[in-house]
């Protein structure tokens, strides 16, 4: 078995052009960024990555430019999934020809799996694809409408998928990932995706975590465990706030437009020969308004945000 990922792993974002092009040359300075942030591994080409938007021969490059930057300093989990699954078998044989550390697959949500069977087989189909890389199950039914409850999955698949490490779990739902991590006597490395209640998976026992704000606000997480790790819990109720109402600043936006926008002003606000931006996102998903992006500018300040996310621990006092 394979070491389980401890910490912070960014869902990081794909970087475009004004114009919807790739735009690959900004991914080193994103990748030193997040590693600054002690960000603990990459997990690329998910929803926060719009992989399902991308051409096959354009999520092969991205992956391939993530895992070059990283350089074998954190591990790059691949998400391969698509509604073809013979799409997702070659871009997890692609992730294993390009040195991923692991491969994960959301199901197919056009023909969604009716089955538990179904659905493990299908997620089979692409793990047999890269027999040597573990393989991540990508849990987020409020996304794909597939209502399989992940438990049952593990249950079904721990034998039919040999490269089976664990499930990226995106739900809030918090009672099936307990009873995730505590399957098999927690053998598998199940990681929690809902950010802004990272405090109730950590209590519930995660390890890791895979989620998109910490690309722009790892400081606040690192001192929501810090505090959880010393014994002080209402300061690590108030990091998690923060959290929560960052969420509920940008979600008004669009989350995923503003989000982007989110990342344009942080990687903006670095210093000369750091800087990155990752531009807009790619329809259908809309690219924010000037006036919106004026907007989003005014919510983040009035709610202390970037103090939140600077350098000096001073700022995070509670």
């Amino acid at each position: 078995m394979h070491p389980k990922i401890r910490g912070l792993i960014a869902a990081t974002y794909t970087p475009f052009t004004e114009s919807g092009e790739l735009n690959l040359g900004e991914i080193p300075a994103m990748v030193e960024h997040l590693l600054r942030w002690k960000i603990a591994g990459l997990y690329v080409l998910g929803s926060t990555g719009e992989g399902c938007s991308l051409l096959t021969e354009e999520r092969i490059a991205v992956a391939q430019a993530f895992i070059q930057a990283a350089g074998g300093r954190v591990p790059v989990i691949v998400q391969v999934g698509s509604d073809s699954l013979r799409q997702s078998q070659q871009l997890a044989a692609e992730a294993e020809r390009i040195g991923a550390a692991a491969i994960s697959a959301v199901s197919p949500v056009y023909f969604k799996p009716d089955s538990v069977d179904c659905l493990v087989e299908s997620m089979a189909s692409i793990a047999r694809a890269a027999p040597s890389l573990p393989f991540y199950y990508y849990h987020i039914p409020a996304a794909t409408g597939v209502p399989i409850a992940a438990l049952d999955f593990l249950r079904a698949a721990e034998i039919q998928i040999p490269s089976l490490r664990g499930i990226k779990f995106t739900s809030a739902a918090i009672h099936e990932y307990q009873a995730c991590l505590e399957y098999a006597e927690g053998s598998f490395d199940i990681l929690y995706g809902q950010d802004e209640m990272l405090l109730a998976g950590l209590s519930a026992g995660a390890q890791g975590a895979v989620g998109s704000t910490y690309n722009y606000a790892a400081p606040i997480y690192h001192a929501l465990i810090q505090a959880l790790e010393q014994g002080r819990l209402t300061d690590a109720r108030k990091f998690q706030s923060h959290s929560q109402a960052l969420v509920r600043a940008f979600i008004p936006f669009g989350p995923r437009g503003a989000q982007k926008e989110i990342m344009r002003m942080v990687g903006n606000a670095l210093p000369k020969g750091q800087r990155f931006d990752c531009g807009p996102p790619r329809l259908p998903i809309m690219p924010l308004t000037e006036a919106n992006r004026n907007s989003l500018r005014e919510a983040l300040q009035t709610l202390g945000f970037f103090r939140w996310i600077g350098e000096d621990a001073d700022e995070f006092a509670v």
